[in-house]
């Protein structure tokens, strides 16, 4: 036992028998307690610790890209992540023994994002609903991200300034990847009219499991339809930066799928939709 100050510090060790379970630290810790503690606490503290095994350091280095990376004597590694000005410090991947590909066993599936991205009035919603009512009927787990449902409680807290629409965005995508790891069919349908924000979330998948379906309906279709009311109100100058009038949308280049008009008229949602399961299909997506 040392004391520093007003505080004495137990070193911790292990009993020989422990050795061969877990080898020695690089550094030895130290737990500091107040030098106002009752003889009692400090014969029983020393006792307890006799059968504690030693606390493990931390090494930190600093990666060439100014992410902090934290070494922990079992050789797991934590960064130090920043997205968007919010930094995840000393955290690590803690890795289960129950994996993706266990829960696709189980669901006789394999998961996927669906990324439904278009106008608004699209037919996004519609499509996506009509995609998950097909998909359950045929025994495959589903769940729909609704841009609109979305807002209502995981990004109540977001604006429509640019800034917001990116963050909404990328909240979508980290939540769309865990449905996708948990077996899951996840449909996200979001206007997400900036190429880069769609671009990020496709990063954060594996190859192939980020499906792009670009609903490639004209403004005026879109605009004529105007389910909620919005264009008019964007027209009459009471909706600021709305997509498709004094903002933006990008559409996607190189989008897996692309549902469109055929002519003048437009498919039925569960055409639509049959398109995107053919898709599904081919790629294996539909057992595991």
């Amino acid at each position: 036992m040392t004391a520093a100050g007003n505080f004495f510090s137990p070193i911790f060790t292990s009993p020989p028998m422990f050795d061969s379970v877990d080898r020695p630290p690089t550094k030895l810790g130290f737990a500091k307690f107040p030098a106002n503690f009752s003889p009692e606490c400090r014969r029983f503290t020393v006792s307890a610790s006799k059968n504690l095994a030693p606390m493990k350091a931390i090494d930190v280095d600093v990666k060439s890209n100014g992410c902090e990376a934290v070494n922990d004597c079992d050789g797991s590694i934590g960064f130090d992540n920043t997205r968007n000005g919010i930094k995840s410090t000393n955290v690590v991947w803690h890795k289960c023994s129950v994996e993706k590909v266990d829960r696709q066993e189980l669901l006789q599936q394999r998961g996927c994002v669906i990324w439904i991205t278009g106008l608004s009035g699209s037919g996004k919603s519609t499509v996506a609903c009509a995609l998950t009512r097909i998909l359950h009927a045929r025994g495959k787990l589903t769940y729909v991200l609704d841009g609109d449902n979305v807002r209502h409680g995981l990004n109540s807290d977001l604006t429509f300034k640019a800034e917001d629409r990116a963050e909404n965005i990328r909240r979508i995508g980290e939540v769309a990847k865990l449905f996708a790891d948990a077996g899951l069919i996840c449909i996200a349908s979001a206007i997400s009219p900036y190429r880069k924000d769609r671009d990020a979330c496709r990063s954060i998948l594996p190859d192939g499991d980020f499906i792009e379906v670009f609903m490639d309906i004209p403004l005026c279709v879109c605009e004529s339809r105007d389910p909620k009311g919005l264009y008019k109100l964007a027209r009459a100058g009471k909706i600021k930066g709305f997509t498709g009038i004094d903002d933006p949308y990008e559409p996607p280049l190189n989008s897996e799928i692309v549902l469109q008009q055929d002519g003048e008229v437009c498919p039925p949602p569960e055409a639509m939709a049959e398109k995107v399961i053919s898709y599904l299909e081919a790629k294996g997506y539909l057992q595991a």
